[in-house]
Formats: structure tokens, C-alpha cells, sequence
């Protein structure tokens, strides 16, 4: 089954673009920067199951970090071993090998292997799936032995998530004597099903099957929702509740509030969300594909199409971050999207927007509409690619459309739950099998190409050989020029995606006078393809532009953007401002001109933006009586004054000197 992190190895960056450039960073610099940090903590040894001081600490109730570290290690692995097949680093290898000895040595006689319950909290197996992470760490520890395998060519680690997963089987079901449970933060559905794709392991699909279908029963175990009746086999007091659930008992916090299929809004934990919902759509694309036929298939792609309407329309920020309350990492209500912690909320975790990725991919393969790639592309240059510095070794977990006091624009070199760092690392060694998906049986063979960059894929279907190559300097210019090398006798469907921001325009040499659009994708019938083996496409649509957020929002704000790039503010283009730019304005319409640039010291080319915009006069509003009445009328507006603006990507913040001033909607008017 077609899977980005099983088919990447068959692209190849061929030349310069921005893709490539984070990926030579994340291999040359930060999956090393990641081992070092994982050393330190003692993360990478916490497989040899011995005591480690910071296992002491609970002061986290009821996560503390240990709980997950096994996740850490398996994405390191992961990520480790995309890089390995496109450049060899023999201390990464060598750890990799260490590290899979561990995993090796510490799974139990019956299968079992979990740090935190082995070496923490033993004899407390699966009595606590709502809040700790057993099953997650299953799933991730599953995604590394696929990585694994493909690049070593060996069982050692696929071995442990046989006899793992047999374990599991016997434990959860819907029999008598089984546990009616699923995971309180979903990963290993994902992971399940991906292992089954790949190993054709029966009891990984039933499990995964069981989890989506089971979840949100609220008679599932003995008449009662599963994390109640598990709290009460636990003795907790029934008033006790995590940190993060704000009300008690919300199990919206784990999408459990309801049965999937009676889901209408996205709700809690957006990791949590993204992740089981990309495993909702990988049982689906199996079925899709005639791999493993599922009976729910309709009734689950319109509840995942309902979810994700909902999310992009009316809780994603223009920057394809998705997850505005702080308090419990996730969504809020509907058009609540307040651009900083100082208004009330913008979380936005690097890994939340990762999972839209994650979950856009999938839904390609059951319904090829460029609503899903447009914002997987969002999601990549934006919210995403932020999220790492230009020099590879420090990161952010949050990523906030406003700074303020208390949350400057600031990167951090490791977290206590570093789960984006190395989330960051497996998805550009794998981003190669984001950029098109293909196929075919026989002589008819198609090819779907989601994202633009420079680089080349080569497969076979059948006994046809196939290479197709892409050039372009994208996101920066629209045009982009391709290379067909197959046999004469194949008959070869391509289709490109058209961006929505490209508003339908776009140019095709050679012409083909009876082109069509299809949900967001120009199609060239193998009547095209046949006779120009080059062509050119030419997007049109980058010249600035700007967007506002949906009225409900309350942001009175417009943002810029070029292409599927957003642009943020930064005190070190505008030294004169003094307090995040909450004062500063800009007008709809007012011209915007572009120049190219180059950060000193690093190389890294970008189109910088300018623009006049304004300064609000607010200092008055202080001048009279305290605590007199809130607001006034007898205030006059003071005409705002006129500032020189300049913008520059979002995802090139906090990456030289300043003051972490940074703001990405400007006050419009």
C-alpha cells in the first residue's frame, strides 16, 4: 500500500529548493543535535530499564514525562533511518543499532514492553489507558520498525512488534474476558494499520479496527464508558481529574465524548485528533485501494470530510496551525482564534499541524481534491517548517501568530516532552513520499503531484518503468517544469494541482486545448503525455495578496501572503516598535512591494515583503481618572501615524537577533 515514509526512498531531490535545504540541515545537523539531547536526559537509555533519578518526580500527575519516552527514542529511530538511506553517518547508525539491542532486550517474556510500567509503575499494566501512554508508545515504537526494517533489511525489530502486538490482541477485544478499552492518546491505529500494509498481520488490522469502532461506546464496558469504569477499578477519587481536562470527566479532551460517527465538531487534544483520525482514513484507503474491504467505509468518510470541514473552516489559523487553548493543547469553540496567549489563546503545537499532514495525505487516496493539498502545503511552509531553526538545533512547541511579555517569539534547543523535535525530523526524511502519489495496473498508469520542489520519482508498474521529474523554484515562482520518461506503450494519466490561491489561473506549454479541472487538479490524458514528454506549468497567483480571518474570529487583523507562504512582522526589520506590534495597522489595498534577500551568515534566500502601514495612538486612553467606567465616549481618535513595514516569511522567525517582537495579523483598517 502506498505509504510516504515507505516510498520516499523512489524520489530523489535532483537540485536546490527549500525542501531539500531543511532536509541536508536535519541531516547534517539535527538528527545528531537530537541524540545528543536524548544522551543527556537519559532518554536514550531508559530501555535498559534501570532507575533514573527522574523517575522520582510526579509533580506532572498524571503524564509525567518519563511516560513517554519511549516515543522520543522510537522517532528518533524513525527519523534516523529516512536520513540513513540517503546518507550514511556511522554514529547514527551505530546508535540506532545500540538502541534497537535495547528495545530488544527489554521486552518482557510475553511480549510486553513499556518503560514506565516495567521500571516505574509495575504490576499497573493497562490501568490507566485515559492518561498515560502505553499504546501510544506501542504505535511509535511500530512506525520505527517499519523505518527500520526498510533500511536494515532485518527482522530485529519488526520481530518485537509481532510478538507485541499479539499481546495486545489477547488483551483488548470485545471478548468476555478482554479489556473494552482504547487508547487515551491515539497513534497506534495509525501504526497498526500501516504495519498490517506492510507485514499483512491480521491481529495489528483488528486491533486497529477495534480501537476506531470501540472508542466513545459509553456501555462498552460492563454498561458503563470505558475511562469511567477504568477510573473506578483504579480507587480514584471521583473528583480527581487531570490538569488538562477543563471541566471533569470531559473525554472530549481524547475524542471519546461520543462514538466517532456521531462526531460533528473536532474537539480536545488536536494531536490526539489528527492522529486518529489519519488512522480512520488509513483503514479506509485500504479499502479503497482493494487491500481489506472495511463495512463503515461511507459512514466514516463523511464523518472525517464533516471533521475536517470543521476544522479547517472554523478552528485552523492562517497559518495551518490548528489548536488555540493552551490549557489542554487543543481546539476551542468554533471562530475562537485569538492570535496570542496575551488575547486568551493560540497554541498551535508543531506536531497538531504535522497530524494535518499526516491526515491530508490519506484522504488524497480516497478522494483526490486539492482542498486537502492545499493545506497539507499550508501546513508545511507555515506552521510546520517555523517550528525548526535554520540552523537545525533548536525548535518550537508552540507556535503562536502574536508574541507578547510573557511568550516572546523564542526557540528552545529540547523540551520535557520533545515530541516535536524529532516529529519534525521523521517527516522531512520522508517528505519525498508527500509530493505525489502514483500507480496504475497494466499499461494505464497514473501520477497525482500534490507539492512542487525539484526532485525525481522512479517506479515500475508492472513491467512498465517509470521516471517523472519536477524543476521549479517554488514557493517562490509558479513555474515549474517537467520530464515523462516511460515506455511508448504506457499510457500515462498526470494531473497537477491547481492552488485554490492561484484562483483557477495558470498556464500549460505545450497548450492542450481541451484541459480540465477536476476538484483542484489539471488533467493531462495520455493523449498529452504521449506526445510532450517536457512540459511547463506555470501558476499564476504570487503576487502579494492579502486574507482576512473569517468575521466571526473577531481578529480585525489581514495578514500578507505569496503564494502558500504567510508573512509575520519582526522587531529586527522594524526597531521602532516597543510592544509586539499590537499598535500596528495596515490597509486593504495599500501596495506591496517584493525584494529578495538573503540572511547574513546563513545563505538562506526568501522574498521579503514592504509595505506603509500605521501606528494607533493609545497613550491618551491612561491620561484620565482611574477606575472611572470602562471604555469612554468622550475619547478622540488621534490620527495614527504612518510606519514603514517590513515583512518576512513565517517560517524564517526567531532567527536572528531581536527582542521576540513578532505579529502575523495586523490591524486592518
Amino acid at each position: 500500500m502506498s505509504h510516504p515514509q515507505a516510498l520516499f526512498p523512489q524520489t530523489t531531490f535532483t537540485g536546490p529548493s527549500l525542501l531539500q535545504a531543511r532536509r541536508e540541515t536535519i541531516q547534517q545537523v539535527t538528527v545528531k543535535a537530537q541524540l545528543r539531547k536524548l544522551k543527556e536526559t537519559g532518554q536514550y537509555d531508559c530501555f535498559n530499564l534501570k532507575w533514573q533519578p527522574i523517575y522520582a518526580d510526579k509533580s506532572r500527575w498524571p503524564s509525567p514525562p518519563p511516560v513517554y519516552w519511549d516515543s522520543d527514542v522510537a522517532k528518533w529511530i524513525e527519523a534516523a533511518c529516512y536520513m540513513l538511506t540517503e546518507q550514511y553517518d556511522a554514529e547514527v547508525d551505530a546508535a540506532v543499532r545500540e538502541l534497537v539491542q535495547m528495545i530488544r532486550d527489554a521486552q518482557q517474556d510475553d511480549g510486553y514492553i513499556d518503560v514506565y510500567f516495567t521500571v516505574i509503575e509495575p504490576g499497573k499494566r493497562w490501568t490507566n489507558l485515559r492518561d498515560q501512554h502505553e499504546l501510544y508508545n506501542a504505535g511509535h515504537l511500530t512506525e520505527a520498525a517499519l523505518a527500520h526494517s526498510n533500511y536494515y533489511k532485518n527482522d530485529l525489530l519488526i520481530e518485537v512488534i509481532h510478538k507485541y502486538v499479539k499481546l495486545i490482541r489477547s488483551v483488548f477485544g470485545p471478548g468476555d474476558d478482554q479489556i473494552h478499552g482504547y487508547p487515551g492518546h491515539p497513534e497506534i491505529e495509525l501504526a497498526l494499520l500501516r504495519f498490517y500494509s506492510t507485514t499483512g498481520n491480521q491481529d495489528a488490522y483488528d486491533l486497529a479496527q477495534y480501537f476506531i469502532e470501540e472508542r466513545g461506546n459509553p456501555t462498552g464496558q460492563n454498561g458503563k464508558m470505558y475511562y469511567d469504569w477504568e477510573r473506578e477499578q483504579r480507587g480514584d477519587n471521583p473528583w480527581m481529574r487531570p490538569d488538562c481536562y477543563p471541566m471533569h470527566l470531559d473525554f472530549w479532551y481524547s475524542q471519546a465524548h461520543l462514538p466517532i460517527l456521531q462526531q460533528k465538531t473536532i474537539e480536545g487534544h488536536a494531536v490526539r485528533a489528527l492522529y486518529l483520525f489519519t488512522g480512520v482514513a488509513n483503514i479506509l484507503s485500504l479499502d479503497e485501494m482493494g487491500i481489506k474491504s472495511f463495512a463503515g467505509k461511507a459512514q466514516y468518510f463523511e464523518t472525517i470530510r464533516t471533521l475536517w470541514n470543521n476544522m479547517v473552516d472554523k478552528k485552523m489559523y492562517l497559518t495551518g496551525g490548528i489548536g488555540s487553548m493552551m490549557q489542554w493543547e487543543g481546539f476551542g469553540i468554533d471562530y475562537f482564534l485569538p492570535q496570542g496567549s496575551d488575547e486568551g489563546g493560540c497554541y498551535n503545537e508543531t506536531c497538531a499541524s504535522i497530524g494535518v499532514m499526516m491526515l491530508a495525505e490519506r484522504l488524497l487516496h480516497l478522494e483526490l481534491n486539492s482542498k486537502y493539498s492545499d493545506v497539507m502545503e499550508l501546513c508545511l511552509y507555515n506552521a510546520v517548517m517555523t517550528a525548526m531553526s535554520l540552523g537545525g538545533n533548536a525548535f518550537t512547541y508552540v507556535n503562536q501568530l502574536a508574541s507578547s511579555e510573557k511568550d516572546k517569539n523564542i526557540r528552545a534547543a529540547w523540551f520535557d516532552t520533545s515530541c516535536c523535535p524529532t516529529n519534525l525530523s521523521r517527516l522531512f526524511g520522508s517528505i519525498g513520499g508527500y509530493l505525489w502519489d502514483y500507480g496504475g495496473q497494466g499499461e494505464n498508469i497514473f501520477i497525482n503531484v500534490h507539492l512542487y520542489t525539484t526532485a525525481k520519482v522512479s517506479f515500475q508498474v508492472d513491467e512498465y518503468p517509470l521516471a517523472f521529474e519536477q524543476k521549479s523554484n517554488w514557493p517562490w515562482e509558479g513555474n515549474v517544469m517537467f520530464q515523462l520518461e516511460s515506455p511508448p506503450s504506457a499510457n500515462t494519466t498526470i494531473r497537477l494541482r491547481i492552488p485554490a490561491w492561484a484562483r483557477g489561473k495558470f498556464t500549460l506549454t505545450p497548450t492542450l486545448k481541451s484541459a480540465t479541472v477536476e476538484k483542484g487538479y489539471l488533467i493531462l490524458p495520455p493523449s498529452y503525455t504521449s506526445g510532450n514528454k517536457a512540459f511547463t506549468l506555470q501558476v499564476h497567483g504570487f503576487e502579494p495578496r492579502y486574507i482576512r480571518p473569517h468575521p466571526y474570529t473577531n481578529q480585525n487583523t489581514l495578514t500578507l501572503a505569496r503564494g502558500p507562504m504567510i508573512y509575520c512582522v519582526e522587531d529586527i526589520d522594524n526597531p521602532w516598535e516597543q510592544d509586539h506590534f499590537r499598535d500596528v495597522g495596515i490597509s486593504f489595498g495599500a501596495p506591496v512591494s517584493e525584494e529578495e534577500l538573503v540572511i547574513d551568515g546563513m545563505g538562506e534566500r526568501y522574498v521579503g515583503l514592504r509595505a506603509v502601514g500605521w501606528v494607533r495612538k493609545v497613550d491618551h486612553w491612561g491620561q484620565g481618572e482611574q477606575g472611572l467606567e470602562p471604555g469612554s465616549s468622550g475619547i478622540e481618535a488621534k490620527v495614527p501615524e504612518a510606519r514603514d513595514l517590513v515583512f518576512i516569511p513565517y517560517y524564517l522567525r526567531a532567527n536572528r537577533a531581536g527582542r521576540g517582537h513578532m505579529r502575523v495579523g495586523l490591524l486592518n483598517g
